[in-house]
């Protein structure tokens, strides 16, 4: 069993301690929100995943065998409960979030179009108000396959495996869908906060 900060929590919670319930609710909600708004765009949508979410513990903490940690497992809730809203919504189309029949490095990496030096380090990039803004549009234009596994191990600081497990997805996967997103991701920064004097043409090596 992994070691999980939840454990007495869950098990006060299982022997009826609504307390304890109220703890891994204060505990986790925040994040359960931020991943559900990157799935479903909407402030209300990803207020009624919270919500759902929520409720299927409620109806199913008997059935968590302590396999992941809690917090993996509820985040498996999550997306599950996102997704299905996603659908029912049909507002954008929808991408198998499980591993395919083919592995995905096979289709190679994105290769970039620009590609420069810094203007400022990024330190100082981070501390632009900006900076936030222009790292959803960002995500927004990536697959959810790619967005989701950057969401959850480069924002939300889960490992390899707790992605690959709140996903049902492999661990290789978890890795070449991240190093996807995260060179998609720098060369659309790299596009804001790149010197162009400094530029070197798509094909070069860098």
């Amino acid at each position: 069993m992994p070691d999980d900060p939840d454990q007495q929590a869950v098990a006060a919670a299982r022997s009826g301690d609504f307390a304890a319930f109220e703890s891994l609710v204060a505990k986790h909600e925040r994040r359960v929100y931020r991943v559900a708004a990157r799935i479903v765009g909407r402030r209300h949508d990803a207020e009624e995943v919270v919500q759902q979410t929520f409720l299927s513990v409620v109806e199913h903490l008997d059935e968590f065998r302590g396999e992941s940690t809690f917090a993996t497992w509820l985040m498996r809730i999550a997306t599950n409960h996102a997704l299905l809203l996603l659908r029912r919504r049909a507002a954008r189309p929808t991408v198998p979030l499980a591993d395919e029949r083919f592995d995905e490095d096979a289709q190679g990496l994105p290769h970039p179009q620009f590609v420069a030096q810094w203007r400022n380090s990024p330190e100082e990039i981070a501390s632009h108000r900006e900076t936030r803004q222009i790292l959803t549009e960002a995500l927004d234009e990536l697959d959810l396959k790619h967005s989701m596994v950057f969401v959850l191990r480069d924002l939300e600081g889960f490992s390899t495996q707790q992605t690959a497990e709140a996903l049902s997805i492999s661990p290789g996967n978890v890795k070449v869908r991240l190093l996807r997103a995260r060179l998609m991701l720098r060369e659309r920064l790299t596009r804001v906060f790149g010197d162009e004097a400094e530029r070197v043409l798509s094909g070069h090596e860098h």
